[in-house]
């Protein structure tokens, strides 16, 4: 290992305090969220029962981000993640915009959690001002996230568990539906995938909309990332954490939505412009359960609770590894006598403060606008990723070096083929209603974040010369 490897890998602030089982719930709380709970109603609404395809196509591009993560971080489990491989092997221009452009997707992120959390509130307090829920979960987040990242692991993995076996009994009791039917219930069968217009409602086309939704569903399977360098085991725990996100994920989403539009007509899950109750709940209502639909409606707000924790701890690690390369202000790497970089999370506070205000202003729109503008900057984060893999690739096979113990099965080719499927659903934002505003915010501060590094890049070197 190069000096470089080491003065990088051996980080004196971040603990290694994550056991492994902490780490696979990490990221499996990053990506099953509002995506699946709420998100999907607009999903289903757009394609139709078709949206299993959707979500099976999606199911794909994740397993590959997954594994090219996993492939580079068992490699270098430093501070930063795929920011910081990034820069390693595409240069600092790519480490910087990745990692900030990154940062600002997940400080918009967090936004949308805490909002779906307030609007899950409003199932049982409807006259609740949206802003007061998403003002006290906000302090609570952030508290925890202040804590030492072993309370913060813990905490997390139980939050994450609770939706992970719920998620499970739903869908055993939803294919119980199905098939045999409820007490005082008969089986509904699979005839709803068909009976209204058909399987393809809204065409073929309607489909790849939807993915525009869907690739944001699997969005935070790259969270693991970020937790490499606090990992007791990042070269078991990682590639483990890997492999059982993106399965559960698939389970959950393809087989979830499939026991959804089998029992509800897709028409009446969701319409695009009613994203203020979860399909599952209503799922559940449907059935005359009002004590399950409670139930339910509990777990997704803390499934929601549970993405925005997690996205608020990558999203002040992102910005402690910035600070650490002289891409933020020094102050950001200042830590609690716990380990946890607080200052930084301040920062990533920032995202609860827009969230705050948002709902205040224009709460009936809240979510779809905040769903909207993280979308460009996730996606931008996985093509940077992919980048960073071929260039791994090439430069460990340049050098001599033994490939990853980890491996993108079918790379380069898998590779290529993962990152043109983005780029393709990136293209296709600029076309749809929902994340129209994303694409015309994405591209300005894309250049902005150019100019911004040129600038970085410009200070340092004086620096460097005076020194």
């Amino acid at each position: 290992m190069s000096q470089v490897e080491t003065s990088r890998t051996e980080e004196p602030g971040l603990r290694r305090d994550l056991s492994g089982r902490q780490v696979g719930m990490i990221a499996v709380g990053g990506a099953i969220g509002t995506g699946l709970f709420l998100g999907s109603g607009l999903a289903i609404s757009i394609a139709g029962p078709a949206v299993i395809i959707a979500y099976a196509v999606g199911a794909f591009a994740a397993l590959a981000v997954a594994y090219a993560i996993a492939e580079m971080v068992v490699v270098h489990p430093e501070p930063g993640g795929f920011g910081a491989i990034a820069q390693r092997y595409l240069g600092g221009a790519f480490g910087f915009v990745q990692r900030w452009i990154y940062f600002a997707a997940q400080v918009v992120n967090i936004g949308s959690e805490v909002v779906a959390a307030g609007l899950y509130l409003q199932f049982w307090y409807p006259q609740l001002p949206l802003w007061v829920p998403v003002v006290t979960f906000s302090v609570v987040m952030l508290a925890v996230n202040a804590a030492a990242v072993r309370y913060f692991g813990e905490f997390e993995y139980w939050f994450a568990m609770i939706k992970v076996v719920t998620i499970v009994v739903f869908i055993l009791l939803g294919i119980t539906y199905i098939v045999l039917g409820l007490p005082g219930r008969p089986a509904t069968g699979v005839g709803a995938l068909t009976e209204h217009q058909g399987f393809l409602p809204n065409g073929i086309g309607a489909v790849w909309l939807a993915l525009t939704v869907v690739t944001f569903s699997y969005l935070g399977t790259e969270a693991m990332a970020l937790t490499a360098s606090e990992s007791r085991n990042p070269a078991r725990d990682v590639p483990r954490a890997a492999r059982g996100t993106v399965l559960r994920l698939a389970l959950f989403y393809i087989v979830g939505m499939l026991v959804v539009v089998s029992i509800l007509p897709w028409n009446q899950v969701s319409t695009e412009d009613d994203v203020t109750q979860s399909p599952f709940v209503r799922l559940f209502a449907m059935a005359g359960i009002p004590a399950a639909a409670g139930i339910m409606n509990f777990v997704v707000l803390t499934a929601a609770l549970s993405a925005m924790n997690t996205n608020l701890y990558v999203a002040s690690r992102m910005t402690y590894s910035l600070a650490r390369d002289g891409f933020a202000p020094r102050w950001f790497t200042g830590l609690s006598r716990s380990g946890a970089p607080v200052r930084a999370l301040l920062l990533s506070a920032a995202g609860l403060a827009l969230a705050a205000a948002i709902s205040a202003l224009s709460p009936d729109t809240a979510f779809p606008l905040l769903l909207g503008l993280a979308l460009f900057g996730a996606l931008v984060t996985w093509l940077i990723i992919f980048a960073s893999h071929l260039a791994f690739r090439r430069s460990r096979a340049a050098e001599g070096l033994p490939p990853s113990p980890v491996r993108l099965p079918g790379a380069p080719v898998t590779t290529v083929l993962a990152m043109l499927f983005i780029i393709a659903v990136l293209v296709t934002t600029a076309f749809t209603e929902q994340f129209g505003t994303a694409w015309k915010a994405g591209v300005p501060f894309l250049v902005l974040l150019v100019v911004a590094y040129l600038l970085v890049r410009g200070r340092q070197g004086v620096r460097g010369d005076a020194d």
